[in-house]
């Protein structure tokens, strides 16, 4: 317990004539519990996912827990990569996010019109033959075909699992919100009628 923490907990047992105080450990966005059962629900969307696509990326359903959180934070690939422990991870990263139907806008910006590409799709033309009508890497190919497969999926659920891990992610910042509402009304309740002019 801190200087400031006794000051507090002495100016309490004044106001409330109690000889003891009990500390208690408060369950925050931090706590051990809370986010271990954030991230048990995150999984279970990721495995449910797994289980309906073929997913392409080798990270595992932890790292993919952190891929969500991450890119719910607003992180870009390179720093979810840092996240993960290996800056050489974005473009896998970036993969994964694509099979979790988390898209960023850059995530259409080929080199080529993705509506010729769609073309290719459609034709059932080979990968081969498709890089070269658009005059393109085999591999640039396929990745944008995977961002258009994913996205068709997306669409074909009406957005499911990216709802799915938005609100369990808002659950629990409402969670967060509530409880630090709930400990400042009891906060606000203990200190009625204290002086607040208190010189530390």
């Amino acid at each position: 317990m801190d200087k400031k923490t006794e000051e507090l907990r002495d100016i309490f047992m004044d106001v409330t004539d109690e000889e003891t105080v009990t500390e208690k450990q408060e369950e925050t966005h931090g706590s051990l519990s809370s986010e271990e059962k954030v991230d048990e629900r995150l999984r279970e969307v990721i495995e449910e996912m797994r289980g309906q696509y073929d997913f392409g990326t080798s990270l595992t359903d932890e790292e993919l827990v952190t891929v969500v959180r991450q890119f719910s934070a607003g992180n870009n690939d390179d720093e979810i990569a840092d996240e993960l422990g290996d800056d050489s991870l974005a473009e896998t990263v970036s993969r994964a996010r694509i099979d979790l139907h988390l898209f960023r806008e850059s995530d259409t910006d080929a080199p080529f019109e993705i509506a010729d590409l769609k073309d290719c799709l459609v034709d059932e033309m080979s990968v081969t033959d498709c890089a070269a009508r658009l005059d393109a890497s085999e591999a640039t190919v396929r990745r944008y075909r995977q961002v258009i497969e994913a996205k068709d999926e997306a669409r074909s659920v009406n957005q499911q699992y990216i709802n799915e891990f938005e609100n369990i992610l808002q659950d629990r910042e409402l969670s967060d919100r509530m409880t630090q509402d709930i400990q400042q009304d009891g906060l606000d309740d203990a200190t009625e009628g204290m002086e607040t002019n208190v010189s530390f």
